[in-house]
């Protein structure tokens, strides 16, 4: 007698990646709660061996020349992990070194003393990344929880998730206005004329549209959610404002670097 059995799972089946990126170290499906992959999380930052700093690489890299490739990557880790958040904290760490790094030359170019330097990295990495970074992270997290789901009993996006889009929309205008503004920091930034303030201001503008789409790019990624164009409406107002300051002579990088004298000075 023939018994009927089961039919062999087929692999076509399974999630697969279509994502250029390198596949992520030491992955494995797992469904947790919020509060144990929060505990994991918090515990691989001292595990530097577990980390897969590679990976972490190759999306700094994407963000710049083709971010959409990054969040591909992301939607896979929903189907193998059970989560749109990164469970690797190596982008956080890599991003945070890149931060103190940049920094360090940023205060170096601005004349700081040793003292002065230190306290002004203390400044950028506590304040203006973390402490910044949580409340915008939790005001998006907050936005598109309570406005933008298809459905309000439906599931919810991961704070985690809002933390994730907000560094990765972070680490452009970082490299553009911490490292890459102190190439032209004495020769153009900070001389009078147009042409200073038309660098200085361009840099800024292409931070901080690289900013609002990494962060549309990263919401409108979430099936759940609807209407994540909201995120580029800025982008006009942004551009009139660009052109606002190119009439009235404002150089926003000499703004900044006389607010950070004055935070680190007073």
């Amino acid at each position: 007698m023939k018994y009927s059995t089961s039919p062999t799972p087929s692999q076509s089946n399974y999630p697969r990646s279509t994502s250029p990126l390198p596949a992520p170290a030491n992955y494995q499906p797992t469904t947790a709660s919020a509060a144990v992959k929060r505990y994991k999380y918090i515990r691989r930052l001292f595990k530097f061996n577990q980390m897969d700093f590679e990976f972490a690489a190759w999306q700094m890299v994407y963000l710049f020349v083709s971010p959409q490739k990054v969040f591909r990557n992301f939607n896979y880790r929903k189907h193998t992990k059970s989560q749109f958040a990164r469970d690797d904290p190596a982008f956080l760490v890599l991003l945070s070194v890149w931060l103190f790094l940049s920094s360090i030359c940023l205060g170096l170019a601005m004349g700081l003393t040793a003292g002065k330097v230190a306290l002004f990295v203390l400044f950028v990495v506590f304040v203006d990344f973390i402490g910044a970074g949580i409340l915008v992270s939790t005001f998006f997290w907050y936005v598109s929880n309570t406005y933008l789901r298809r459905d309000p009993d439906g599931p919810d996006v991961e704070w985690g998730y809002a933390f994730d889009v907000h560094i990765n929309a972070f680490f452009p205008p970082l490299s553009l206005l911490h490292f890459f503004q102190i190439v032209f920091f004495e020769n153009i930034l900070f001389r009078d004329g147009f042409l200073s303030c038309l660098v200085s201001n361009t840099f800024w503008l292409a931070s901080i549209i690289y900013y609002l789409y990494i962060t549309f790019l990263g919401y409108s990624n979430l099936p759940m959610l609807q209407n994540a164009r909201v995120f580029l409406l800025p982008l006009p107002i942004l551009f009139l404002t660009y052109l606002a300051t190119l009439v009235m002579g404002w150089n926003l990088s000499e703004m900044l670097v006389y607010f950070y004298m004055m935070r680190v000075l007073h």
